[in-house]
């Protein structure tokens, strides 16, 4: 589906804010920690070897709580392809498996970062998902709600697979 479809129920699916920005392609992903639900500290470069859909949230976020849904299913449809991380930029920690629990985000872990650090370095206003190719590097953003689920994203993901 494309941004200018209309999804059943007569809403239109969230369209980049905005664009597909490639202004910073190749630029090697921030070294920060964030944590894992077991509370284990990572980083951006656990996930090497695999493109990573990074995407940076909150629970108090409106257009991040509507693309939780599709990027759910993203990570379900990309699952062996694109690794989708879902990191929290919640400070209260305890708030983030909950809210994956009530709305049965079972494709997608509950990471969290509650120093911002994640936002800080990309200079991001919820909701950014970053594309990081297997190096590590970014291939694109897109700021702002999207339907992750949608043709348009999928094509997107679709770059990064060998």
């Amino acid at each position: 589906m494309t941004s200018d479809e209309v999804a059943p129920g007569g809403a239109k699916p969230a369209a980049p804010v905005g664009g597909v920005d490639r202004s910073h392609k190749g630029e090697a992903a921030p070294q920060l920690a964030f944590f894992d639900p077991a509370g284990k500290k990572v980083t951006l470069a656990d996930f090497r070897g695999e493109p990573v859909l990074l995407n940076l949230w909150a629970t108090w976020c409106a257009p991040c709580i509507k693309e939780m849904p599709s990027l759910n299913t993203a990570a379900g449809t990309m699952r062996g392809k694109v690794r989708v991380v879902t990191v929290s930029q919640d400070m209260q920690r305890e708030k983030v498996e909950p809210f994956f629990a009530e709305r049965k985000l079972d494709n997608l872990t509950a990471y969290v970062d509650p120093d911002l650090g994640l936002s800080m370095a990309y200079k991001a206003n919820l909701p950014i998902t970053i594309m990081l190719d297997a190096e590590g590097r970014e291939v694109w953003r897109v700021s702002g709600a999207m339907d992750w689920a949608g043709s348009e994203a999928q094509a997107l993901m679709n770059e990064v697979v060998i």
